[in-house]
């Protein structure tokens, strides 16, 4: 059934007319505008293999990630980078947008757990790279390339991703001082041995999560002070599920990359601060010109995550040099320009 599934796809590529591969359409808001005729993954389900003593699982990409979870869950185990469901995601849509969640500064980003993709290209080939152990990559490390790429690069078939144990100890801590203040902490912190795995500053009020050791954990605690904060996992899940009140409504959300020891951004808009510093989202009818020209001076680049006007692209525009890297690698993977053209780029 599976063969069978591969020679579908196979016979929809080599077709040439563009497609758009699609899982769960829970990122359909991401990126750039939606073209070409729908692929479906979600027939292309099922886990592969879990060795929970070797931390690592494979999945096909129409996975639905809340079921790899639960089989992690069982084990006591994790995908520690926490990418978001937003409703219905599969594994290989995780992948293809390589978001991440609040965990991210602590235990890097989705690409960081990605071991191996087993991919179909532009031309029908069925190619894979990596394997299912760490330091396994000769050469062009192309499973983490797909990470992030919007399914522009190939098919994602399946994947194999490490897995981490659930911490001991978890507890979260609340403080109320400003943004300049909080982000001063977070960087004084970060340099102390100290459990700290997500933060979120928003209105005034500093949270973040100590996860690790229960000894760890409860030194922290006491060293730290701050408040207990009831109902940390329904808080944390918001963040990572953008559940949360502040990513309510239709106004455009705009997501910052920045140094963590960047100042506060003079821009309209309310700002939410995770990462330490280093992710900062920011909703509001911010000027995209001028946003991005501050997210540069300050070090960073700025991504319109969600809404607003997309005629002036999505991400951050890439140096000639750069876009030139892009453009080959496209055309080394997907020379007919198949796979989910405009997502990424205009160019391609």
């Amino acid at each position: 059934m599976e063969e069978d599934q591969i020679n579908l796809f196979r016979t929809r590529i080599l077709e040439r007319k563009p497609l758009r591969i699609r899982g769960g359409s829970s990122k359909d808001f991401y990126g750039g505008p939606l073209a070409g005729d729908i692929l479906d993954t979600r027939a292309h389900a099922g886990i592969v293999s879990y060795e929970p003593t070797e931390l690592v699982i494979t999945a096909r990409c129409g996975t639905p990630l809340a079921e790899l979870e639960s089989a992690l869950a069982a084990r006591r185990q994790f995908l520690a980078c926490e990418p978001p469901r937003f409703g219905g995601a599969t594994v290989g849509g995780a992948v293809a947008a390589g978001l991440s969640g609040p965990r991210r500064a602590a235990v890097g980003s989705l690409r960081d757990f990605v071991l191996g993709v087993r991919i179909m290209d532009g031309e029908g080939r069925v190619l894979k790279f990596g394997g299912e152990v760490m330091k396994n990559v000769a050469g062009f490390d192309v499973s983490r390339l797909m990470t992030g790429a919007l399914g522009t690069l190939g098919l994602v078939l399946d994947v194999s991703l490490k897995v981490l144990p659930l911490p001991a100890g978890d507890a979260s801590l609340r403080f109320e001082m400003p943004q300049d203040k909080a982000l001063a902490a977070l960087n004084r912190w970060a340099g102390q041995p100290l459990p700290l795995v997500a933060s979120c500053w928003q209105d005034g009020v500093l949270t973040i999560r100590l996860s690790g050791a229960q000894a760890a954990v409860a030194a922290a605690c006491a060293s730290l002070g701050g408040e207990a904060l009831a109902a940390a996992d329904e808080f944390w899940n918001g963040l990572r599920e953008q559940s949360a009140a502040f990513f309510a409504g239709d106004a455009p959300l705009w997501r910052l990359s920045l140094p963590s020891v960047a100042p506060p951004l003079e821009s309209p808009g309310d700002p939410l601060i995770e990462w330490g510093g280093a992710q900062r989202w920011l909703r509001g009818d911010a000027d995209a010109a001028q946003l991005r020209q501050a997210a540069v001076a300050a070090g960073g680049h700025a991504t319109l995550f969600r809404g607003g006007d997309k005629t002036g692209g999505v991400f951050a525009p890439l140096q000639p040099a750069l876009m030139e890297v892009h453009r080959r690698l496209k055309h080394s993977f997907d020379p007919y320009g198949v796979f989910n053209p405009g997502r990424l780029y205009p160019e391609f």
